[in-house]
């Protein structure tokens, strides 16, 4: 059996406040996903002086980057993500991969939100709490 890669379908906000949103990636773009949880901390000098490791193990929220399509003549896409940004409540967002694999946690958008207007693309990303659990 082989590995299947390749684009997001969709990404999906469920939000208690401002309600639904479905977004649509933009084909042949590369996503990242992290997982988020626990990790071990990659330093070279993370050892003790008789060469013993020094296993420094932290907490790390998930995410999902990448493009999504965006239309710029009265986008519902812009004003959904600004409020949601700016709320303290968390929505369900939920993430569908071409291999069938979904993926699901509550979050919010981070960071800047970039507007490529040739394209048509904003750059979205997404974290949150816990872990991005794979629910298919």
């Amino acid at each position: 059996m082989g590995f299947v890669g390749g684009d997001f379908e969709e990404v999906h906000c469920s939000h208690p406040e401002y309600g639904q949103m479905r977004f649509y990636p933009k084909a042949n773009e590369t996503f990242n996903v992290d997982y988020g949880g626990i990790s071990s901390n990659d330093d070279e000098n993370g050892v003790t002086s008789a060469g013993d490791l020094i296993d420094q193990m932290n907490r790390r929220r998930w995410s999902v980057e990448g493009p999504i399509a965006i239309d710029f003549a009265g986008s519902q896409e812009e004003t959904f993500l600004n409020n949601v940004a700016k709320s303290p409540t968390l929505g369900t967002w939920t993430f569908t991969h071409i291999s069938g694999a979904v993926w699901r946690g509550q979050g919010k958008p981070v960071g800047t939100r970039s507007y490529d207007t040739n394209a048509g693309t904003l750059s979205l990303k997404i974290a949150g709490s816990r872990q991005l659990e794979n629910i298919n």
